[in-house]
């Protein structure tokens, strides 16, 4: 049977790098089936297109998953492949909590012939082999011999053939770069981003997220050895194809555990399988100067840090307040020196918010060292704690608004604001964050960096704009391109004069050494 695996996009942004669980599946797939992986991130279809596609590829079994801000897409998408014959399984976070939804059993339209709960590593076999038999179930839990929920173990690991699978949908270079990059240096024809996982689950249980939910609040970890030998092998492959791979470590948060942690860091580095990498991690766990400098020595460019709030009282009324705002600038200055720099994540609409947030946030994020701020509205996910708090208030205005996703638009009225207030400040926030003037300041920040430092933090922001800002036309890149235009001069002329000038820049690349590629030597 031939299987189709689909992730879609949700019709706004475009994610960076594809989700892991379609890789995973397709792993654990019993023998004789083929699957096929389509990332509407990657390649987008809207519903004729992948109905037809199911047709003409002769498809037998099409698995969707989907986040909430994704899942009124997927819900179309499977209604078009339904009405094809071919059976939809449907799983994911939000599939998990809202079943019946998924299922038509709440009054509304069915959209899948069977959904799968949780985490499906254990029970994607069984749905395959009774799909081939026309015996789908309607549910599949993943249940232990006495009826409660299994949490998968994560030893033995799936080993993920990626020196064997089709990534050409997930090379980030655009085409019409392939032929100037792809001799440059080591080679840039190709540049991935790759999702890898070294645990799951998260104890900290705060009130907007699903993770705890979903993974749990007991960490299960892979071996070292397992996730060393994944670094490897995607190491080997960039290497073969002259390309370039970055990791992105999914876990919820990458030092929940730091002795652990520091412990898989130093066998990354004994066993060479540094790539350049970006992970999740708490400012709380930030503290730690080893910690820091393993990550640095491993690989690590970026870390995402969900600091919400710069207010103490907004962080203790979501139960996150291990997070002391107070030490961000701490946290970051520490990561600066060492050449890794922060995507900073910040939430407007929360409880203790009024007008002026943005501005009071960003003269925070000015004050420290250049990085990727980003910005979204408080958002009540279904079944997590904060859902059910502003459900029993009666506070929620769209009580199921992820079946008309809009991005960027609150679903329930902050406390000391308006719903109108509260969009903007958001786009204040991004607005002064991405604007030319602020892209130059960040790039202004680095003049006593290397060069690459400055292109690097300058590339990221172009990109990350278009998180918020519309940019999936030529037309909105070559707008922002000409509003940038002097910022790009400027680090071209510097560019090009380090190029011709090689010696006069080589005690202050000293710190280059030892920075990972793909084949372990230095890069700049």
């Amino acid at each position: 049977m031939r299987i189709l695996l689909y992730n879609p996009d949700n019709g706004v942004t475009r994610n960076f790098m594809p989700h892991l669980w379609m890789f995973l599946l397709q792993t654990l797939t019993p023998p004789g089936h083929e699957v096929v992986l389509i990332d509407g991130n990657a390649q987008p279809m809207d519903e004729t297109q992948i109905a037809q596609f199911v047709r003409d590829q002769n498809i037998g079994l099409v698995g969707i998953g989907a986040m909430t801000r994704m899942v009124a897409r997927a819900y179309r998408m499977a209604d078009s492949i339904r009405a094809t014959g071919v059976p939809v399984v449907m799983g994911g976070p939000h599939v998990t909590e809202e079943a019946d939804e998924a299922l038509g059993r709440n009054g509304g339209p069915r959209h899948a012939d069977a959904v799968a709960l949780g985490e499906a590593d254990e029970i994607w076999p069984q749905i395959v082999e009774d799909a081939v038999r026309g015996e789908l179930k309607e549910i599949y839990a993943p249940v232990d011999g006495r009826g409660k929920e299994r949490k998968p173990p994560l030893n033995p690991y799936p080993v993920i053939p990626w020196d064997k699978l089709d990534l050409s949908q997930f090379n980030l270079i655009p085409k019409l770069m392939h032929p100037l990059l792809k001799n440059f240096r080591e080679g840039w024809g190709t540049f991935r981003i790759v999702p890898v996982e070294s645990g799951r689950g998260c104890p900290y249980g705060c009130e907007f997220c699903t993770v705890t939910g979903f993974f749990g609040d007991s960490i299960r970890f892979r071996t070292n050895e397992s996730v060393v030998g994944e670094l490897l092998l995607l190491k080997a492959r960039a290497r073969k194809e002259g390309g370039q791979i970055a990791v992105f470590f999914i876990d919820d948060n990458f030092a929940i555990n730091v002795k652990r942690t520091k412990s898989l860091l130093r066998e990354i580095i004994a066993a060479k399988a540094q790539v350049f990498w970006v992970a999740q991690i708490s400012a709380n766990l930030l503290r730690d100067e080893e910690l820091v400098d393993l990550m640095a020595g491993s690989g690590c460019k970026w870390i995402f840090i969900g600091m919400e709030s710069v207010d103490p009282a907004n962080l203790k009324d979501v139960n996150k307040g291990f997070n002391k705002p107070d030490e961000y600038a701490a946290v970051l200055e520490r990561l600066a020196k060492r050449n890794i720099y922060a995507i900073t994540s910040f939430i407007f609409g929360m409880d203790n918010d009024t007008p002026g947030v943005a501005e009071r946030t960003l003269q925070q994020v000015r004050s420290w060292p250049p990085g990727l701020p980003i910005f979204g509205l408080l958002t009540p996910l279904p079944a997590t704690p904060l859902y059910k708090r502003l459900e029993a208030a009666g506070r929620l205005t769209r009580p199921r608004h992820w079946l008309d996703f809009v991005p960027f638009t609150m679903a329930h009225t902050p406390l000391k604001m308006t719903i109108e207030e509260a969009h903007t400040e958001l786009n204040y926030g991004w607005a002064h964050s991405y604007s030319p003037e602020a892209l130059a300041q960040a790039v202004a920040a680095l003049d006593d960096q290397h060069v690459g430092d400055r292109f690097n933090i300058f590339l990221a922001r172009l990109c990350f704009r278009g998180i918020y800002f519309p940019m999936l036309r030529k037309s909105s890149w070559l707008r922002v391109v000409l509003e940038n235009r002097r910022t790009i001069l400027r680090l071209l002329k510097k560019g090009v004069f380090r190029w011709m000038n090689p010696r006069n820049f080589a005690s202050r690349d000293s710190y280059e050494v030892g920075t990972p590629n793909v084949s372990g030597g230095a890069n700049a």
